[in-house]
């Protein structure tokens, strides 16, 4: 499946990070404390899950941080999971937050 084209929103109002695809909704539940992004809970829908929309959702996550000049505390298991796979995220991420390299 392609994302490219599905564009990231900011639910400021639930606090999620939201991609929507083929009418589901995938989402990271966040929590911004001045220039430190949290990243809770990842949560895909049944109708996306084993397509890639996890994997997706992270990416554009931390693209939205990296944009934001935003450090990222990765709190959710599946964001550490996609972090030991992808190094070269590791310059967003707040020192001490974890060991991903």
């Amino acid at each position: 499946m392609n994302y490219n084209e599905s564009k990231l929103k900011v639910n400021s109002e639930l606090h999620r990070l939201e991609l929507e695809v083929e009418g589901s909704i995938a989402f990271i539940k966040y929590k911004l404390d001045g220039d430190m992004l949290f990243l809770i809970h990842t949560e895909v829908p049944p109708a996306l899950e084993g397509k890639g929309a996890g994997s997706a959702i992270v990416q554009k996550a931390l693209q939205y941080a990296k944009d934001n000049n935003f450090k990222i505390v990765p709190i959710c298991p599946f964001v550490q999971s996609y972090l030991k796979r992808h190094k070269e995220w590791n310059d967003i991420i707040v020192p001490g937050a974890g060991k991903f390299n």
